[in-house]
């Protein structure tokens, strides 16, 4: 059970460290030609795809150990589907808050060395209303929240499950979670994990953390959700073939 923990706190230390950092560091990066500001950065997509990467990079390196949940509502969902001990919960959700605390940490050391930085951008953390990118409503970024990690913990049980093709599954999952970046940052700069809401938001304080709540319930009731409706679409697979 050791190691189990490590490794998803190490894990979810780089996705909060890939992901946020590529938003935090690389999503808008300023240089110049001349007289003429010329943006160089990643972007929405490049954000996205950091995600995705650091996820599934580390579901190759950390899979066999500890399952690579990495996000609370993952090993939720796994325990309502019965992939996933109950007794184990607890100690992976610790694991995955510290890791992600552990990664906005690393990531705020580096990104304030940078003269003006200033944690009034937001550090990558989701939000709603005013803290929107896009200006989305309240109810807006707890129905995305839901149905995009609905849909995300379908792809990871569907990827998993015994008679699926074997060895592809994170590559399915990565791009699942690149996917749901994509449509979801422009309403709540997209959580589906509570571990990865919870690391920015403990530095920015204030209204991140008063909007933690939603990243919590929404993501958790999407995956709960998931967990009920997955064993009636896919069947028993003692009873497949």
């Amino acid at each position: 059970m050791k190691n189990k923990l490590i490794a998803e706190f190490f894990g979810t230390f780089w996705l909060v460290f890939g992901g946020c950092g590529s938003a935090v560091l690389a999503a808008k990066f300023l240089a110049t030609e001349g007289a003429t500001p010329i943006n160089l950065g990643i972007g929405l997509v490049g954000v996205s795809l950091a995600f995705g990467l650091s996820l599934l990079t580390m579901a190759y390196a950390i899979g066999h150990i500890s399952g690579c949940h990495l996000n609370p509502a993952v090993s939720l969902g796994l325990c309502v589907v019965g992939r996933f001990k109950v007794a184990e919960l607890p100690g992976y959700l610790v694991a995955q808050v510290l890791g992600g605390i552990a990664g906005a940490a690393v990531l705020y050391l580096i990104a304030s060395g940078q003269p003006g930085f200033s944690l009034a951008g937001g550090f990558a953390s989701n939000g709603y209303g005013e803290h929107s990118p896009g200006g989305y409503s309240m109810v807006a970024g707890l129905v995305a929240e839901v149905v995009l990690t609905f849909f995300f913990l379908l792809i990871i049980l569907g990827a998993t499950d015994s008679r699926a093709p074997q060895g592809f599954a994170p590559i399915a999952i990565g791009l699942g979670l690149t996917l749901i970046h994509l449509i979801g940052i422009p309403v709540t700069n997209l959580s589906v994990n509570p571990a990865r809401s919870i690391g920015p938001a403990v530095f920015v304080g204030g209204w991140a953390l008063q909007q933690l709540w939603l990243f919590w319930v929404a993501p958790l009731l999407g995956a709960g959700l998931a967990g009920v409706v997955y064993p009636l679409v896919a069947g028993d697979p003692k009873k497949s073939g």
